[in-house]
């Protein structure tokens, strides 16, 4: 999108106007330069991410250790049988023959300085000093959370060069629990939109298909854990992060209810309610073990959940006869979907009935387009007070990508009253779901509304025949978790022409391990995972 800046720069300020009417329509990326003026003759004609996306590459197969999952490589660890040098040497050699092709994780430390960690972890176990289950994992931490000493640039030119002075919460307690810090995993620009790209690393593509998008924000994270360069990954989730990412690269990812992972630090503490930090992994007993370090309350975040974490070491195995779920689909046809999306994810309700559980189809009481104008309106507002602060020096403005300016101009415009007002919505929203709580256990969404789509695409101009009117209007099926606060996992239902997809699993507010029991006994009888890895790992060199 720097070419999108310059030009604008250049041409003046009469294509601004049209360059921010175009940000919040859904075009592909070459239509979006010539619609907005800014590109011609051999510019126009040529592949616009060329230069950042990686020509493929074979791949050897990956050795034993780097398909374990997280549980057992931990115990590994514990027990002395395979060395923290030696697992890190593993990865980082893994990482070097496959993240070139996929562009999933950023700003890798160097190797030497990484393996002497290594060694100190192997150290500390000698003494006698094991840190936790995290002890001597190699781990890239999404490039929107910060890292002490290495650079976190948020997808942004503005930040390219940003050390943080101190780690994030969630950094601090994997840091504390043994965990080695090699980099970062690539996102979109300040996290705007479920396709991870940016002008500082580029696109990062999806690991079953390397013409496709990742998704987003957390694709490095996600094309990471799908590709076994790092066990577990977190990752943060404001408008479907944790859940879109996974659900387009076949692993789990958990939303967790708000507060259950306190975030931070930050400027604001309380209003900013609808972005969580969390975890995504290859398995559903690997995110909980993530959930039980990440998890636990802070007194510097002050909403943040008081429960013992420790919960979430407990057995995930339980009965499910009786339990009752609803499915809200497409939300009474109110939502485009891709054909096929429909499809794998009923196709899956015979294996929750086959563990106990009753599907029924069921609609909340409340109108589905009022979601939509609650949600861009709280976002509208916290976009404008997180990143107004650039929008308001004009140089840095340029830096801005079009949706972000974007954003904060929706800000500009609201009232107190217009915040108050969706504020209430939402409440309204959570009242409405509390109730239907009362009746049915679960609720089920498709996690996407369209497969993987070509990773030099924006976002999708329509679905199914419907226009996309902004960049996120596609992931609407997201906001539902997000508005209500409750947790809610991906879960993997299958693929379609070789493309994966999701389910969301939400439970009540607070109930993340019912959550994660009940994606534990699917995953059981699915096995989605480990029976359709990524062809990179299989492939010989």
């Amino acid at each position: 999108m720097n070419r999108v800046i310059s030009a604008v720069n250049a041409q003046g300020s009469e294509n601004v106007g049209r360059v921010h009417e175009l940000a919040g329509r859904g075009l592909p990326r070459r239509a979006f330069l010539k619609k907005a003026g800014l590109v011609t003759g051999a510019i126009a004609a040529a592949p616009i991410l060329s230069s950042v996306l990686p020509a493929a590459m074979p791949t050897a197969k990956k050795p034993e250790l780097l398909g374990m999952d997280a549980v057992g490589l931990s115990k590994r660890i514990k027990a002395k049988e395979v060395s923290c040098r030696e697992v890190m040497d593993a990865f980082l050699s893994h990482i070097d023959r496959i993240n070139p092709v996929v562009n999933a994780i950023v700003s890798l430390q160097d190797r030497e300085a990484l393996l002497e960690q290594a060694d100190e972890r192997d150290a500390q176990l000698k003494r006698g000093e094991y840190l936790g289950w995290l002890h001597g994992f190699p781990q890239a931490i999404k490039d929107l959370t910060a890292t002490k000493g290495i650079r976190t640039t948020q997808g942004s030119p503005l930040l390219k060069n940003f050390f943080p002075q101190a780690d994030a919460f969630l950094v601090e307690r994997m840091k504390k629990s043994g965990a080695i810090i090699i980099g970062k995993t690539n996102t979109p620009e300040f996290g705007l939109g479920s396709q991870t790209y940016n002008n500082v690393f580029g696109t990062t593509l999806n690991a079953y298909d390397q013409k496709k998008t990742a998704g987003g924000s957390s694709g490095g994270a996600a094309v990471s854990v799908a590709l076994c360069m790092q066990a577990v990954a977190d990752g943060t989730d404001f408008f479907g992060s944790l859940r879109n990412p996974p659900a387009f690269n076949n692993v789990f990812g958990l939303r967790p209810s708000y507060g259950r992972v306190p975030a931070g630090p930050a400027e604001e503490i309380f209003v900013a309610q609808l972005s969580v930090p969390g975890p995504i992994g290859r398995t559903v007993s690997d995110v909980a073990l993530l959930l039980s370090i990440m998890a636990g309350h802070d007194s510097r975040s002050p909403l943040s959940i008081e429960q013992d974490p420790g919960a979430f070491l407990e057995p995930l195995k339980r009965d499910f006869d009786g339990t009752r779920i609803a499915w809200l689909g497409n939300f009474g046809g109110y939502l485009a979907m891709e054909p096929g999306v429909l499809d794998l994810c009923e196709d899956s309700f015979k294996i929750f009935e086959s563990i106990g559980c009753k599907i029924e189809d069921t609609q909340p009481d409340f109108p589905p387009e009022k979601n939509w104008a609650t949600f861009v309106t709280l976002r509208h507002w916290l976009r404008a007070g997180n990143l107004g602060h650039f929008y308001d020096d004009p140089a840095q403005r340029e830096q801005m990508k079009p949706e972000a300016q974007w954003e904060v101009e929706g800000g500009l415009r609201l009232s107190a009253m217009d915040a108050y007002k969706a504020s209430a919505n939402r409440s309204s929203l959570y009242q409405v779901i509390n109730r239907l709580f009362t009746t049915y256990d679960y609720l089920l969404l498709p996690t996407a509304q369209v497969f993987p789509f070509d990773a030099d695409v924006h976002w999708p101009q329509e679905i199914d025949g419907k226009k996309m009117d902004t960049y996120d209007r596609w992931m609407e099926v997201c906001l539902f978790a997000t508005l209500i606060g409750s947790p809610a996992i991906n879960v993997p239902v299958g693929f379609k022409d070789g493309l994966p997809m999701g389910m969301q699993i939400i439970g009540r507010n607070h109930a993340d391990l019912a959550v994660l029991q009940l994606a534990y006994s699917y995953e059981q009888a699915t096995q989605w995972v480990s029976k359709h890895p990524p062809p990179l790992l299989t492939q010989a060199s």
